[in-house]
């Protein structure tokens, strides 16, 4: 396997692993990233003005998509489906800050993650 193939599996786990980190191990925690001055990720939610159906709504997909980007290194027809859905939900949390004034930099996570993405995407075709 050459070096992009290595590159394409790094990011896969790295892009994987923190969304389920932020949304299975992190989701009851304070961090500078939230939305508002939410201290969980439901309160984020309701800062956005959604539900906290929504919130679970949201939450599964994203974990359903990380899961599948992350099966994707060994199922590589399965990398389109994660990478896009993932961006897809990715570009609607940046939406969501500027829609409430956020600080910029509470976007960067989301966009960083936009970018490995398309990273994955490129390398994939």
């Amino acid at each position: 396997m050459e070096f992009i193939g290595y590159l394409t599996i790094a990011l896969k786990i790295i892009v994987g692993v923190s969304i389920l980190n932020v949304w299975l191990l992190r989701k009851n925690k304070a961090t500078k990233w939230r939305g508002g001055n939410a201290v969980n990720i439901v309160e984020e939610f309701q800062v956005y003005g959604f539900s906290k159906q929504f919130c679970y709504f949201i939450g599964f997909l994203k974990v359903s998509l990380a899961i599948i980007l992350l099966a994707s290194i060994q199922f590589k027809t399965l990398t389109l489906i994660g990478v896009l859905g993932l961006s897809i939900l990715l570009l609607g949390s940046i939406i969501m800050h500027i829609r409430i004034k956020d600080a910029l930099y509470k976007s960067f996570p989301a966009f960083l993650f936009i970018l490995m993405n398309l990273m994955i995407a490129y390398a994939s075709l």
